[in-house]
């Protein structure tokens, strides 16, 4: 498939957002994305075909392969960049919203459609909270599903129509381990920065309403 629709959303939701939320399109774009389409999908591109199990019989491989890997990593991984990146859409279209209300009316309602107040603002915080949210859930669900952040050697199979236990061998476990690790640890500063501008903006929010009615109570 083609990224390029990321890509550009990204890019337009860059320019309304804080240093904070630029650094966070950045790490997304070349840290997630980018590591994504030239290296990780290489190395589980064949994880099926490469993952052998020590008996013939019929059957017993698929089973196996789908009991410990319901989900592929790498196809979680592309949903996880797809729902984090999602909630970037409500800021672009509270900005067209806005423009297409002053094209509307023929007259300027806001000093810029792209300025962080009122009603953008709350939906750049909900945007916000929603991808701190999402990602959290994947890490949760990472975890859940493979039982902790680890790709094993040799994991050991008796689920039917598998005669035994079987040893079943997983294909580069530590290459795979190693973007584990990395797709978790980006999540993680991915999660820091969404909380870090978040509480960046509603600091700032609160310092402006209260110097606001300062002003107001000594005049």
């Amino acid at each position: 498939m083609s990224w390029g629709f990321l890509r550009d959303l990204l890019s337009g939701v860059n320019k309304y957002s804080t240093g904070i939320g630029r650094i966070w399109v950045a790490v997304v774009f070349v840290f997630r994305l980018l590591v994504y389409i030239a290296a990780a999908e290489n190395i589980w591109k064949y994880e099926h075909d490469e993952f052998e199990c020590n008996i013939k019989q019929p059957g017993c491989e698929n089973v196996c392969f789908d009991h410990f890997f319901p989900v592929s990593h790498i196809r979680l991984w592309a949903l996880q960049l797809i729902v984090v990146s999602a909630p970037s859409l409500l800021v672009v279209f509270h900005v067209a919203y806005r423009e297409n209300r002053e094209k509307h009316h023929n007259q300027k309602l806001y000093r810029s459609p792209g300025e962080r107040n009122g009603g953008l603002l709350c939906t750049y915080l909900i945007s916000l909270i929603l991808k701190t949210g999402f990602e959290i859930v994947f890490l949760v669900l990472f975890y859940k599903l493979y039982n902790g952040f680890k790709v094993p050697h040799l994991v050991k199979c008796d689920v039917r129509p598998c005669p035994n236990t079987v040893d079943c061998y997983i294909s580069k476990p530590t290459e795979k381990m190693i973007f584990l690790y990395f797709l978790v640890a980006t999540s993680c500063l991915c999660i820091v920065l969404n909380l870090s501008e978040l509480s960046y903006l509603l600091f700032k929010y609160s310092l402006k309403c209260y110097l606001t009615r300062h002003i107001k109570k000594h005049q």
